[in-house]
């Protein structure tokens, strides 16, 4: 949590670099807010600071309609260093506590419940459940901000399975019922189009730039200010366009599902995938330190790839080959084996349909389809697929593709791809670095070498 005085400050700055990183609660109206709040300012003998969301309203605030508290980037100021948590918060933003136990979560982190428990009420103050109930209510509160979905449909897009429960859950949560809430929706919004808010500063020209190099046609579109795709979730299919609004500080995402109810999944893997979540300014004054007299790009954020399958995949395809074959070569499996959906788009092929082809389409060497092949197999037929580490078992595959999916298709803030030809030559370049001073966000390090 930061300091009270730099809260003060960054409330009557209204600075939107501070937004996320902590909440204003008003003791006399029971209202909490983000520090860009238009709202008057309230006197400081009359506030109370709080690091999250749910803090705030297990405290007992509610969130402020004009500001709109669910609206806020994430602000994990310990990102990179607690894994376990961070984790945890992914997986349940993923639906795990709506469609399994806390027992069956602790098991798949690899740590005991009691342990968990313990993770989240030191962090959030709630216990897990309480946490994952307070996210599905604020998602819940910006869709019937920002959308015309119908309440019924909010509801299951949140993860509720009844709309009694939903209505119980967000009005104690919320202090309003759904109903109320939507008197404040955008009236003219037909179409489902979320604010995806972010910190600055964002190096849109050098994310768009690095997406542009790798872009899959047919499975991706880019713009000067847009960039979308198509993408599978939980088998719900559909695609995106996110355009980017720098004056707002967000992006505009318009967006189609067949099925909501893994719509919060998505929206937050979106998040993920162009990295709105960062703290850019708080990373990059750690790699000052850590790296002395590397020139940074202020805002550069880290390119997601939508899931590990299809970063592993990317990977395989690239190895020690030029940028510009990779390309062609996931180009022609997209072309070749990606679903079909309207308007000419596809999907990227199925761990099912890569095993099931001879890949003889692909020009490359048999040795290298043999790897695909296999790694193919291994994701359709294997119970831990998240787990990149198991991957070194297979023949063909070494760490540098294990660490680049993961730094790409996972967002892994703390990958350094030490074998990486380009950024051995740039290191080499700078007097005395030692990569492993700029833990735990080496990922940006070796995003701002290339960037270099």
């Amino acid at each position: 949590m930061l300091n009270r005085e730099t809260c003060h400050q960054a409330r009557l700055a209204r600075d939107a670099r501070f937004d996320g990183q902590f909440f204003t609660a008003v003791k006399t109206t029971g209202i909490y807010c983000r520090p860009v709040c238009p709202a008057t300012p309230p006197q400081e003998h009359n506030v109370a600071y709080f690091a999250s969301a749910v803090e705030a309203a297990e405290a007992g605030y509610r969130p402020c309609l004009r500001c709109r508290p669910d609206s806020a980037p994430g602000s994990p100021a310990w990102k990179g260093v607690d894994t376990t948590l961070e984790r945890a918060l992914r997986l349940i933003n993923q639906g795990a506590l709506q469609h399994g136990s806390l027992i069956e979560l602790s098991e798949r982190l690899g740590i005991g419940e009691r342990y968990l428990r313990q993770l989240f009420h030191k962090r959030f103050g709630v216990a897990p459940k309480t946490y994952a109930l307070y996210q599905q209510c604020l998602f819940a509160k910006q869709l019937l901000h920002q959308t015309r979905l119908p309440i019924t449909e909010v509801a299951y897009a949140s993860g509720f399975r009844s709309l009694r429960r939903f209505n119980d859950c967000f009005k104690s949560r919320m202090g309003l019922n759904p109903s109320q809430l939507r008197h404040y929706a955008s009236p003219d919004n037909n179409e489902l189009v979320l604010q995806l808010i972010y910190r600055p500063p964002f190096a849109w020209e050098r994310l768009r730039h690095f997406l542009a190099r790798r872009l899959i046609e047919g499975q991706e579109w880019l713009g000067d200010d847009f960039y979308g795709r198509t993408f599978v979730w939980s088998g719900a299919k559909g695609h995106f366009t996110a355009t980017h609004d720098p004056q707002q500080h967000c992006f505009r995402v318009a967006l189609t599902i067949d099925d909501v109810s893994v719509l919060q999944a998505v929206v937050g893997n979106i998040r993920r995938l162009l990295d709105l979540d960062a703290d850019t300014r708080a990373i990059e004054d750690h790699l000052n330190v850590a790296v002395p007299g590397l020139p940074l790009v202020a805002g550069l954020r880290l390119p997601g790839i939508w899931d590990l399958f299809e970063a592993g995949v990317r990977a395989i395809l690239g190895q020690q080959i030029s940028e510009l074959a990779a390309r062609h070569l996931v180009q022609n499996l997209v072309d070749a084996l990606g679903e079909p959906l309207e308007d000419q788009r596809r999907c990227f092929p199925t761990p099912a349909s890569i095993a099931a082809s001879d890949l003889t389409f692909l020009k490359m060497i048999a040795a290298r389809r043999d790897t695909l092949r296999r790694y193919a197999e291994w994701y359709r037929d294997s119970e831990a697929p998240q787990d990149a580490e198991q991957w070194l078992t297979l023949k063909g595959i070494g760490r540098w593709t294990v660490d680049y999916a993961r730094m790409r298709g996972i967002s892994h803030p703390d990958i350094w791809l030490s074998g990486d030809l380009v950024v051995k030559k740039k290191l080499h370049a700078l007097e005395d670095a030692d990569p492993h001073r700029a833990a735990p966000w080496r990922s940006y390090l070796t995003l701002q070498l290339w960037n270099h």
